[in-house]
């Protein structure tokens, strides 16, 4: 009887080490918790993952910080700019998406996006309709530019000495952000009605959306989850010079296809920028206690075209790179002299750096970054950071121009942030928990295997042991002879 039990325990312990053994080593449970996680991340009216992607639930701030000017008359005369970071003022971001409608077969969802801004005055340094700001005069700059070498350069000076219109002007930050009726847009508009006469870096844009999006629902592949193939009826951009620079890749950077690995780029488009971009693996760590995957923008993507020379297509006009870490926008900012950086020039030339006094550029505060959760593709925590910038220079034909250097005058930045809230935080918690149960299985086996192993290992030695304790009396033979 005793021979069985120990037959029974070895085997039974072989059996389960084996078995646990084959299961990781053919990642059957991982597969299943795979399988599980790629069919539930499809756009699909009435399930969670399409409730999520509608009306994200994680609050988005929105927080501007603007570059006073406080030597405008020496910069006119040559001297180099001296700038003071005023800011934040923050806003909360309303972001849902209407107009929903699925297409070919519930493969595709189109929709709008607009966006709402709630000032919160508890998270902002002051009040945006009182503070003002004193920085360059976008509007006249832009029609010195348009006007110049034309016949209508000197219609453009009597204007500016019309208005007393100068290189510098003082706005509310609300102006600024909002809008303003510029009385040199406005003369401009009676001969170009196309010509907005309303200057505002989010001018039209509280409670508006940049275009219909449509995406990919990831119905026939998982790795298509919310990408995005068309914008405004188009399949990709006309701004650049090349094919490659007009793609439309990526998802809009809400949202992600699961199982992400730290090997992949991360492709994003975004309208602000006019162009798609991709992101790449930077650490790991965790958000509200959920692991993530922090990705960041390549150096790559603002790299000067003697590093990456697929960069090319955005010079423009062609051949006219403004260097690593700057972006010529101007042909989809209605050919205003725009120029879009990271905030306070990190990671791009130096150059850009000392033109400017007052320029700090640090990782912590001034890089774009998403914290991303490599099994559901969920993200946890991000920071969209763009500095507004504007080319300005000597134009003999405007003295308003003065002595002026030829710089990337820094305007004001933004950074966009979202972390997760605790109520989806518990929800994502909860689905890790049971993933790990699952592709625990395994772990667990291997433990019964063990434990039966080492019972085994216990029995056998108590058999052998009991065997040479027998006293010489119970060894000796039962019948004696003399």
């Amino acid at each position: 009887m005793k021979s069985l039990c120990l037959v029974t325990v070895g085997v039974l312990a072989m059996t389960l080490l084996i078995a646990s053994i084959s299961l990781l080593v053919a990642h059957v449970f991982q597969t299943v918790v795979d399988l599980q996680v790629k069919e539930g991340t499809v756009l699909k009216n009435g399930t969670e993952t399409f409730e999520a992607w509608e009306d994200p639930p994680p609050p988005v701030y929105m927080q501007f910080y603007f570059f006073n000017v406080t030597n405008p008359l020496e910069v006119l005369q040559g001297d180099t700019p001296l700038v003071e970071e005023i800011g934040p003022y923050t806003y909360r971001e309303y972001r849902p998406r209407v107009h929903v409608q699925f297409l070919d077969n519930g493969t595709k969802v189109s929709a709008l996006n607009p966006k709402t801004y709630v000032f919160e005055p508890q998270k902002s340094v002051g009040d945006p309709e009182v503070d003002l700001i004193r920085t360059v005069n976008i509007p006249a700059v832009t029609a010195m530019e348009w006007t110049r070498s034309t016949p209508l350069q000197f219609a453009t000076e009597v204007l500016l000495l019309l208005y007393q219109e100068s290189l510098f002007t003082v706005r509310t930050v609300h102006e600024l952000l909002w809008g303003y009726k510029d009385r040199l847009l406005s003369t401009i508009h009676l001969l170009h009605p196309e010509i907005d006469p309303v200057f505002g870096f989010f001018n039209k844009m509280n409670g508006t959306d940049d275009g219909e999006y449509v995406f990919l629902s990831g119905e026939t592949n998982y790795l298509n989850f919310s990408r995005i193939v068309e914008w405004k009826g188009k399949e990709s951009l006309s701004w650049w010079t090349t094919e490659t620079c007009n793609m439309i890749n990526g998802t809009d950077g809400t949202s992600f296809h699961p199982l992400i690995s730290k090997d992949e780029n991360i492709y994003i488009f975004s309208s602000d920028f006019c162009r798609s971009l991709y992101l790449v693996y930077d650490s790991s760590g965790t958000v509200a206690g959920i692991p993530t995957y922090r990705f960041v923008p390549s150096a790559m993507v603002f790299a000067n075209t003697t590093v990456n020379p697929d960069n090319a297509g955005f010079c423009v006009p062609p051949g006219n790179c403004p260097g690593t870490g700057v972006l010529n926008v101007s042909v989809c900012k209605q050919g205003a002299p725009i120029f879009l950086s990271a905030p306070h020039f990190y990671q791009a030339d130096q150059k850009f750096v000392e033109d400017i006094e007052g320029m700090h550029p640090k990782k912590e505060y001034h890089e774009t970054f998403l914290d991303i959760n490599p099994l559901t593709g969920l993200v946890l925590q991000g920071a969209k950071r763009m500095q507004i910038n504007v080319h300005v220079r000597k134009l003999p034909e405007f003295f308003e121009t003065g002595n002026i250097r030829t710089l990337i005058f820094p305007v004001m930045y933004i950074n966009e942030s979202v972390l997760i809230d605790e109520v989806s935080a518990s929800k994502l918690k909860h689905i890790l928990l049971e993933a790990s149960v699952v592709t625990g299985i395994p772990f667990v086996i291997m433990a019964l295997g063990i434990v039966f192993g080492i019972v085994f290992i216990v029995l056998v030695c108590r058999s052998r042991g009991i065997s040479e304790e027998s006293t010489e009396d119970e060894r000796s033979p039962l019948i004696r002879t003399s």
